[in-house]
């Protein structure tokens, strides 16, 4: 019976997916063919989220495999929880699955990490969750985690590949004293990975202890590293388009500020502004916003900026935007609302301490180009995808 749901799931796929099947892109969750039938008889968690789509479908990875037999007895959800719909930052709790009754275990909750008694009922743990490129998205952080988690107790991970839909390598690689969250892994803000390319560094750098971890990944079909690849759905409530995505890197580092990059308006990091006309003379106001944020930065207050829904964004990391700020702020230290959170987004205080010196973006960006080298050649190691753009 279970081959035979696997049939008619992937005679479905083929149906509502024609573009995918004539030679674009199949992410790791579209190839259900080649890897649903070596699930038989095991016990399956998922860490997935609102993205964990087939491909040109509404069809959740979760939903296909209880529709080829596959017992899947565990949810993991991450930040902003199984639905995408939690704020940044908002606490996410455990519950059950409302159609099917599965529990769901919070990984931005509790615990950042599943314990023992949480895998006990798990032969294989598979990860299936769209990430952005940079390295202070925190579902990277949860994979890793969840590598940890699986070496530690004996259990197998896979992890459905997708497209990095923000491929560059660039920006300052993470200090260890600066460890947190948004930053767990030694890697620059743009790490230039798909997060399969990364779990591989992981358990090859043995990172975490995972190198015992018994890890498959199921690779992407149809896509190389430099090439644009589109999201279907938003992934996380405040990056809800390509261009959004594309400057979010840049314009992270202002969440350690006073300065708002537009949450709370449908244009987060589209826009920047604060509540000062010496800013800029576009205007927008912050407001509560379910689906996007709740509670925002300025809330109910005119901020004067700039819009940056008409420009170019940057082809990697850029200070610009952070810099002009600063400038126009004073150039002072109470530019940082949190000094300390600032140096965790950017990985290290050096940055910070350049600006306060009066230093420009290109002394500035000079000063991690000799880790950032390094860090290529360690990356070279664990790529899956050609490169265009070599």
């Amino acid at each position: 019976m279970k081959r035979i749901g696997i049939v008619l799931v992937i005679l479905l796929w083929l149906t509502y997916s024609p573009g995918i099947v004539a030679g674009g892109v199949c992410v790791g969750a579209d190839r259900i063919g080649e890897w649903a039938s070596r699930l038989d008889g095991r016990r399956v968690a998922l860490a997935v989220n609102h993205t964990s789509l087939l491909s040109g479908t509404d069809t959740h990875i979760l939903d296909t495999l209880l529709a080829c037999g596959v017992r899947v007895t565990t949810l993991f959800a991450p930040e902003h929880g199984l639905r995408g719909n939690a704020d940044a930052g908002e606490q996410v709790a455990d519950g059950r699955d409302v159609r099917t009754g599965i529990p769901i275990y919070s990984l931005y909750g509790k615990n950042k990490k599943p314990s023992a008694g949480q895998l006990a009922d798990v032969d294989v743990l598979i990860f299936d969750i769209q990430d952005v490129g940079a390295r202070f998205y925190t579902y990277i952080s949860t994979m890793y985690y969840l590598m940890q988690a699986c070496a530690e107790n004996g259990k197998e991970m896979w992890v459905l590949d997708r497209p990095n839909p923000c491929d560059y390598v660039d920006g300052p690689v993470l200090e260890d004293s600066l460890r947190s969250f948004v930053g767990t892994l030694p890697l620059p803000i743009l790490h230039g990975l798909t997060v399969g390319e990364l779990a591989m560094m992981i358990r090859g750098e043995n990172w975490g202890a995972t190198a015992s971890l018994a890890l498959t990944v199921i690779p992407v079909t149809g896509w190389k590293h430099g090439e644009p690849y589109s999201l279907p759905v938003k992934p996380s409530p405040n990056l809800p388009n390509d261009l959004a995505i594309a400057y979010y890197p840049s314009l992270c580092f202002f969440e350690a500020t006073r300065i708002s990059v537009g949450r709370g308006t449908y244009m987060p990091f589209q826009v920047i502004g604060y509540p000062d006309s010496t800013y800029g003379d576009f205007t927008f106001t912050p407001v509560s916003l379910p689906g996007y944020d709740k509670n925002p930065l300025q809330r109910d207050k005119l901020c004067y900026g700039v819009d940056l829904r008409d420009s170019v964004p940057p082809a990697g990391l850029s200070l610009r935007y952070l810099m002009q700020f600063f400038r126009l702020s004073g150039g002072t230290s109470r530019f940082f609302s949190s000094p300390a959170f600032f140096d965790k987004l950017v990985g290290t205080s050096q940055v910070r301490r350049d600006m306060l010196a009066g230093k420009d973006e290109a002394y500035i960006r000079e000063t991690w180009q000799k880790k950032l080298t390094e860090y290529r050649v360690l990356r070279s190691k664990y790529l899956l995808y050609d490169d265009t753009r070599q």
